[in-house]
C-alpha cells in the first residue's frame, strides 16, 4: 500500500474539520504534520498535554499536531464535535487543528488512514491502527517519515528529535 498520492503527498486527502467545513489538509503542504488519533476517554487521553505542548514549542517553526478523533476502540470517544471541542480547549487548553470523527481500520476505514497504515514504525508494525494515540509524523513534502506506537509519550526523545529532524 502506498502512504502518498500522485503528487507524493497524503495531505492531498479530504477529510472534515471538527467543527464542519474542510479541514483543508493541503494548507499544511510544507510543514512538518504529527497526525494522531486521539480520544477523550482513554487511558492515554492525558496525553493531549504533550500534544499541546509540542503545537505551542515549535508551531513557529513549520509544525502543526492534527488530531483525528476515533470512536473505534472501545468507544472511547463517544461526544459530539461539539462535546470533543469543549472537552480538549476546557480540559487540555487544546490549540491544533482537529478534523471530524472517522474510522480508521475496518471497510470504513478513512482514505487517509488507509494513506497512512502502510507506513512501519520502528518495531516494523505496519496496517491496523492499534489504539488510540498513534502517531504518525508527515514530512515538509507531505510524505510519510516515522510512526509512533500509542505508547510512545508526545514528548519522548524519539519523537521530539523526529520532528527536529524534519524542521532542521
Amino acid at each position: 500500500m502506498t502512504t502518498t498520492d500522485q503528487n507524493g503527498s497524503v495531505l492531498n486527502v479530504e477529510i472534515g474539520a471538527l467543527q464542519g467545513g474542510s479541514a483543508d489538509l493541503p494548507q499544511y503542504a510544507g510543514q512538518a504534520v504529527l497526525i494522531v488519533n486521539v480520544a477523550s476517554k482513554c487511558g492515554l487521553t492525558p496525553q493531549y498535554s504533550g500534544l499541546e505542548r509540542l503545537q505551542e514549542r515549535y508551531a513557529a517553526q513549520g509544525f502543526t499536531v492534527l488530531g483525528v478523533p476515533c470512536n473505534q476502540f472501545l468507544g472511547q470517544e463517544p461526544g459530539s464535535a461539539e462535546e470533543i471541542a469543549e472537552f480538549c480547549s476546557a480540559t487540555y487548553g487544546v490549540s491544533f487543528p482537529m478534523t471530524e470523527k472517522v474510522e480508521v481500520n475496518g471497510a470504513d476505514r478513512h482514505a487517509l488512514y488507509e494513506r497512512l497504515a502502510g507506513f512501519a514504525d520502528a518495531e516494523g508494525h505496519s496496517g491496523d491502527i492499534r489504539w488510540n494515540f498513534e502517531k504518525f509524523l508527515i514530512g515538509r513534502d507531505g510524505t510519510v517519515v516515522a510512526r509512533f506506537a500509542p505508547q510512545t509519550e508526545p514528548e519522548s526523545a524519539e519523537v521530539v528529535a523526529a520532528i527536529e529532524g524534519q524542521l532542521g
